[in-house]
């Protein structure tokens, strides 16, 4: 087994540079970028974007005129007019003054080391940025998990059990409509009823916390949390749930219709006993290995808009904002972060199988 674990994590190594290799080359052809982002706003054309300079779009447009104007740079829409000086400074600041090659492996050596600069636009570390979104995204996607898990597994086990019947029909009806609307809709319905929106007001519209947190006691808190997240995570639950539904059920189907169930049966253990005491380890193996996965998955994505209807500030928000303002740093390491939870999620899961079930050996297998 060290032996399966040590050439999986050899493997992250290769993937990680392909990952991050494939999409800097994609980012060097994509139009924009946070040069011209700044140009632009020296123009007046985008009030999106605020680069780490002392001021705002005067200072920037002073400093931009300062020393005359030498001519244009046509590598740069906006540029006319503007001091070539300023837009070698401007280069330089963000690091196009060194070719792409250069840049490139000048990122890898610092994500080696998880460093991971400053924002552009926000003159901030990139790492406390992502530490400063983390209570969001954690927020949501563990109890999101935690909760669709929670109706799921009982759900999928009475499905099987009841297979054909009536509650199987109106029960499949209710999880497939559930699964087919977008979360987004059930967060703006929840919101008509329950946050003000034209019935009642019980829970609040925005944020994690109210105001006076710090000054409430540790009860306080905690129910004051559940109430901020109650909302948001279950809009994303609503639809979550069907796929491991679905999951459970077929998995105990598949394991109740197997031989030593019948034998069990024979043996004259009831169907309560054969159902918990044999089928349910068996059924539950794919299950169960497949939460980490669930779980990351329900971490990084399908949270943008129910950030933004909540007004969240989480790491999908940030995410969008970044790509939105070429915002280069904070994109590449929330993607290298991303690709290598990832790949140790994919690891923690075929472990899991070991876990849950000590017949399964990946030692004999081929990575």
């Amino acid at each position: 087994m060290l032996a399966y674990i040590a050439r999986r994590i050899a493997l992250m190594v290769p993937t990680i540079f392909g990952i991050l290799l494939i999409s800097f080359v994609i980012v060097q052809f994509a139009p924009g970028g946070p040069v011209e982002r700044v140009l632009a706003q020296l123009q007046g054309l985008d009030a999106g974007a605020t680069a780490r300079f002392g001021g705002g779009a005067n200072d920037l447009g002073a400093a931009a005129q300062a020393g005359g104007s030498g001519g244009a740079d046509s590598r740069y829409r906006g540029a006319q007019g503007l001091d070539p000086k300023f837009i070698a400074e401007l280069e330089k600041q963000f690091g196009f003054d060194k070719p792409a090659y250069e840049r490139f492996f000048i990122m890898l050596k610092n994500y080696a080391t998880f460093d991971f600069g400053r924002s552009y636009f926000r003159d901030t570390p990139v790492l406390q940025l992502i530490k400063e979104k983390l209570p969001v995204s954690i927020s949501l996607g563990l109890w999101m998990t935690l909760l669709s898990y929670a109706i799921s597994i009982p759900l999928g086990i009475r499905k099987a059990v009841k297979d054909g019947s009536r509650f199987d029909t109106w029960t499949s009806a209710v999880v497939i409509v559930g699964y087919a609307i977008p979360s987004f809709l059930f967060a703006i319905l929840l919101i008509v009823l329950f946050a003000g929106g034209s019935f009642w007001q019980i829970f609040p519209l925005r944020g994690l916390w109210s105001e006076n947190f710090s000054d409430l006691s540790w009860p306080e808190k905690i129910l004051d949390y559940l109430w901020h997240i109650a909302l948001p995570v279950t809009a994303m639950a609503i639809g979550a749930f069907a796929t491991s539904t679905f999951l459970t059920k077929n998995s105990f189907l598949e394991e109740i219709r197997k031989q030593y169930v019948q034998t069990a049966r024979m043996k004259g253990l009831t169907e309560r006993q054969v159902l918990y005491g044999h089928v349910f380890r068996n059924a539950m193996l794919i299950v169960i290995s497949g939460f980490p996965a669930a779980f990351v998955h329900a971490f990084f994505t399908g949270s943008l808009l129910i950030e933004s209807i909540f007004s969240l500030d989480g790491l999908g928000l940030l995410s969008y904002e970044s790509i939105i303002n070429r915002d280069y740093p904070v994109v590449f390491a929330n993607l290298y972060i991303f690709a290598l939870l990832g790949l140790v999620v994919n690891l923690v899961s075929d472990l899991t199988y070991t876990w849950i079930d000590p017949r399964i050996d990946f030692e004999t297998r081929e990575v």
